[in-house]
């Protein structure tokens, strides 16, 4: 397969996916990671993808919903450092509203460690992780998201919510405008996070470099609404609306 036909191949299959990772990319296509990284590396200085620790988005993928299984493996490495941090706010006792999130599976990796937490979260992957250990899980129920087979929505889960009352809400989103509005491309997924944070004595977003001066389709809300954000980036003095000590630096 020439050049050109490999790269007409990985642009095909991102306008199927949004994101992939290397190996995935190697694995459909039969040829080395080496080369895929190669093809890639030519693609992004074209403007045509956006690369980062492991995988590779189409340039103009903002807005767009990339499945679980996929973006989980997009900055990992920031993503369990972040969920490193926000497991530090957890205290033994806590009841913890985890949402659908990469960033938020990574902290629930993190709870059996601390003792005696309480989870509610509307994510099937969250459950199932916390299946293995001896903690306290609730799943809202709600309908399988028609966008993100991992998560659960609609009236059911938020009236679940409603009635629920938490120490803390950890959550992430898919863009920070540098106004401090956070946005998502799951409508549904928007209203459980809205619940959650309103219903939590803390609001903490988890939220890696990649996202920063972003935008996506649906507002969620803006960083004064926030207790903690929990960032790979240094954020100092980057919003006036959260004094120094409400940001942590994974």
């Amino acid at each position: 397969m020439y050049k050109c036909e490999r790269e007409d191949e990985i642009l095909a299959l991102l306008n199927e996916t949004e994101y992939a990772t290397v190996d995935y990319l190697a694995r459909k296509m039969n040829i080395s990671s080496s080369s895929i990284r190669r093809d890639l590396k030519n693609l992004e200085e074209r403007g045509l993808v956006n690369r980062s620790y492991g995988g590779v988005k189409l340039a103009d993928a903002t807005g767009k919903c990339i499945p679980f299984s996929l973006r989980s493996h997009e900055n990992s490495p920031q993503k369990k450092q972040i969920a490193k941090a926000a497991a530090g706010l957890i205290e033994p006792g806590n009841v913890v509203f985890l949402d659908a999130s990469s960033s938020a599976y990574f902290t629930a990796e993190l709870l059996p460690a601390i003792g005696g937490v309480t989870v509610i979260t509307n994510s099937i992957d969250i459950m199932s992780c916390l299946s293995r250990y001896d903690i306290k899980a609730y799943c809202t129920g709600g309908s399988l998201s028609s966008d993100n087979k991992a998560v659960l929505v609609g009236g059911y889960a938020q009236d679940f919510l409603r009635n629920i009352r938490a120490d803390v809400a950890i959550f992430s989103v898919q863009a920070v405008h540098e106004n401090g509005d956070f946005f998502d491309c799951y409508p549904d997924e928007v209203a459980i996070r809205n619940i959650m944070m309103q219903n939590a004595r803390r609001r903490v977003l988890l939220c890696d470099s990649s996202k920063w001066n972003r935008t996506s389709t649906f507002y969620q809300g803006n960083v004064r609404d926030l207790d903690y954000i929990i960032s790979d980036r240094d954020l100092n003095g980057l919003f006036t609306e959260l004094t120094p000590e409400k940001y942590i630096l994974a």
